[in-house]
């Protein structure tokens, strides 16, 4: 799995105390079993410590199906009240015998630039 982060002060309010960030996930699969995504857990935290998750079927409206060796692509968005914060989490797939599998989705830091802020 790969992850970019990118923040964007022109989807940003900062003096209404709101900062957005968008991020690109690349999902991989290296396995030797066909996987379908069938939802996300987010853990999303601020940078005062508040915790929010979110739960949902797919990736943004999607189900994808990811043969051994394809990956899928997606791009979201992740506002915060804060100028920093963090996401993680995992994905739940379901293999072709009808089994869950959970993959993790690693931490990583949302971080407005010092000036944006």
């Amino acid at each position: 799995m790969r992850v970019a982060v990118n923040f964007l002060p022109e989807q940003s309010r900062i003096e209404a105390g709101k900062w957005f960030w968008v991020y690109h996930i690349r999902i991989e699969n290296d396995s030797d079993e066909t996987l379908q995504l069938m939802t996300r857990h987010w853990r999303i935290t601020d940078g005062r410590g508040a915790v929010n998750f979110v739960d949902g079927d797919g990736v943004v409206g999607e189900s994808p199906v990811l043969q051994p060796g394809q990956s899928h692509d997606y791009v979201s968005g992740c506002p915060l009240a804060t100028p920093n914060g963090s996401m993680e989490g995992h994905y739940t797939f379901r293999r072709h015998d009808g089994g869950e599998m959970r993959v993790a989705i690693p931490h990583f830091p949302l971080a407005a630039p010092a000036t944006a802020g």
